[in-house]
């Protein structure tokens, strides 16, 4: 489905660029707060994001996409879902679309980052390294314009010749592009380096889709005025910012910057209250502070190893301890709620108990989940089936056993779905008042095994040796239901 500009407008736009590490929702709020129409996200690799689930934190009121170690990769909320651009670095068309298609409900748009020249993005064939493969270019943007339902834009640098730049960003617009963001140097060329107005504002006579000026951050944008100048010098439709929104989030702001103190402090709050990486907000303050890191605050800030130490830092310690304090009983409400819920609309026929699996407490190789299944099979039962659910809020397992036509669960939530397995057979063998292979079973066990008449060779010595090495070369192993009345 092919969509235009007009769900998300680029034209007179000022926009929050998408650096690393500055992107993040904190970042992206305060932006919109101070006056950006538009605000994109850090860049995100295809590969991590295909490995992501989408959570609603209900505690925080985001959406989340988590990796499987838990990591939440990309976190963005309601307030900005008409005006937050998902940008990913990809050199692959399927894959680009997948990931687009798992965001798409969330964002106002997609963008495709071929501008990146750092190693980490080139080496992948992605980034910067996309400008020298066209047909690939066309194949990834193609793919999502047809694909999704939302604005698809990019972003690229420079190409040796203008010529060449015209006809690349030419062959872009056929794609069908909402918009096209133009990083006004090679990829060769970095900040210090002076940007070329002259190659963006003949980029935006050459094509009717918006173009989108960036990188006047160190020649042109020092406060808000200096936005308009920075369009005219390109006759671009809007103006992308990245490193003075970085030092000054509040350059979006039409009546003038306001003090460095109080944009740190809205800052700060932001990263309290959505959860942000303490390393993520550290780097943010730093590059706000610049000439202040060193002194003493600024040093203080450098050895900060927490949100809360930042918050010690800047004087906001009541706040921290307020806004954890308040984030802390809403998840208990949440847990309490969902408990409520579960025990509601769950079977009356399950058995439920208190228990939990500690591996340290059984021998090695032996489980309450094995035992319950040779249970079962020498009862000539069905095996048991588990049927395992996972929590949104907290991303927490519990599972229900079911064993000869009757449930067990144990009542505690795990975190993995191995031991809300395992917790589930407990319950099972307990209400049975079957053996689950702890320790304690294993020896009660060998010792009965020991209370077995000798052989006969042995009462006169006979094959002793040959009796002692076979012994200890068996592996000790579990019998279910094992007591001294059926041992003979």
């Amino acid at each position: 489905m092919t969509v235009n500009a007009a769900s998300l407008c680029f034209r007179n736009k000022v926009i929050l660029a998408p650096m690393v590490r500055v992107g993040t929702l904190p970042m992206r709020l305060l932006a919109l707060d101070y006056g950006a129409d538009i605000v994109y996200c850090e860049e995100l690799i295809d590969l991590k994001m295909l490995q992501c689930k989408r959570v609603v934190n209900e505690v925080l009121g985001t959406v989340d996409f988590v990796a499987p170690n838990e990591r939440v990769v990309f976190r963005t909320c309601e307030r900005e879902k008409d005006c937050v651009v998902f940008q990913m670095g990809t050199a692959d068309a399927e894959r680009a679309l997948i990931v687009a298609r798992l965001v798409e409900n969330d964002v106002a748009g997609i963008d495709v980052n071929m501008g990146c020249p750092k190693e980490y993005s080139t080496k992948g064939g992605m980034g910067a390294a996309l400008l020298s493969a066209p047909d690939k270019i066309e194949s990834i943007l193609t793919t999502l314009v047809q694909g999704i339902c939302k604005p698809v834009t990019c972003k690229i640098r420079i190409l040796p010749s203008t010529e060449e730049t015209i006809s690349l960003v030419k062959k872009i617009e056929k794609t069908g592009v909402a918009a096209i963001a133009v990083h006004g140097r090679k990829k060769e060329e970095r900040p210090q380096h002076p940007v070329h107005c002259d190659v963006i504002k003949a980029i935006s006579e050459a094509v009717s889709i918006p173009v989108i000026a960036n990188g006047g951050s160190h020649d042109f944008i020092k406060d808000y005025s200096d936005l308009a100048a920075f369009q005219q010098a390109t006759a671009a439709s809007s103006v992308m910012v990245a490193r003075a929104a970085m030092w000054n989030p509040s350059i979006f702001r039409k009546e003038g910057s306001r003090p460095l103190n109080d944009i740190i402090r809205e800052y700060i709050q932001y990263a309290v209250r959505y959860d942000n990486h303490y390393t993520n907000t550290k780097y943010c303050l730093c590059q706000m502070l610049r000439e202040q890191l060193e002194n003493a605050q600024g040093k203080k800030l450098h050895a900060a190893q927490s949100v809360q130490e930042i918050c010690e830092i800047f004087e906001m310690s009541s706040f921290y301890k307020e806004t954890s304090a308040l984030l802390e009983a809403r998840k208990v409400s949440l847990e309490t709620r969902d408990q409520d819920e579960d025990d509601q609309m769950e079977d009356a026929d399950v058995i439920k108990m208190a228990v939990k699996f500690d591996k340290r407490d059984y021998p090695p190789q032996i489980t309450p989940k094995m035992c319950l299944l040779e249970w079962c099979r020498k009862e000539k039962h069905l095996q048991p089936v588990y049927e395992t659910i996972e929590r949104p809020l907290d991303r927490l397992f519990r599972s229900v056993v079911t064993v000869a036509n009757q449930k067990y669960r144990s009542t505690f939530w795990e975190k993995s779905k191995k031991l809300a397995e395992q917790a589930a057979a407990i319950a099972c063998l307990r209400t049975l008042g079957l053996p689950e292979g702890k320790q304690s079973d294993e020896a009660g066990l060998l010792v009965n095994k020991r209370k077995r008449p000798d052989p006969e060779p042995l009462r006169n010595g006979e094959h002793r040796d040959e009796l002692v090495v076979e012994t200890a070369c068996k592996k000790p192993h579990f019998v279910p239901e094992a007591s001294d009345s059926s041992v003979s």
